[in-house]
């Protein structure tokens, strides 16, 4: 087993054991099984999967960084939405609003632009997330 933390600015999102745990890092999506060797590393947008008692649980995550020791891994992102609290047209509406900002560039600071791009991958991340296993 691995005891897998999931933290957020705002909470802790998950705080207990599980089998298995997949991240979205910088060079693609890992897998940590129990007893992996020690590391570091970033985490981008996208989709983080634990596997607990057979059941794999979905949860889009932001930017962030993950450390892995060897029965446990410590997840720090700033976005960590489980796939049934996602709010499809509240985050439809979000996206939209990163692509009009995003549109403007010009008229944007180097801040303001990496800030819409940022809301933007976020938020196609949680709707990659949301409907994925849709039937």
């Amino acid at each position: 087993m691995l005891h897998l933390q999931i933290i957020t600015p705002e909470k802790t999102v998950f705080d207990d054991e599980v089998d298995q745990v997949s991240l979205p890092t910088s060079t693609g999506q890992i897998t940590i099984l129990p007893h992996h060797v020690g590391l570091v590393t970033s985490i981008e947008p996208g989709e983080l999967t634990y596997l607990k008692h057979q059941k794999d649980t979905h949860i889009a995550s932001g930017f962030g960084f993950a450390q892995v020791g060897k029965d446990n891994v410590k997840v720090l992102v700033d976005l960590a939405a489980p796939e049934d609290e996602i709010e499809e047209k509240k985050i439809e509406e979000a996206k939209r609003q990163a692509e009009e900002a995003i549109k403007m560039k010009n008229t944007l600071s180097e801040e303001e632009y990496a800030l819409a791009a940022s809301n933007l991958a976020k938020a196609l991340v949680q709707l990659k997330v949301k409907r994925r296993r849709r039937v």
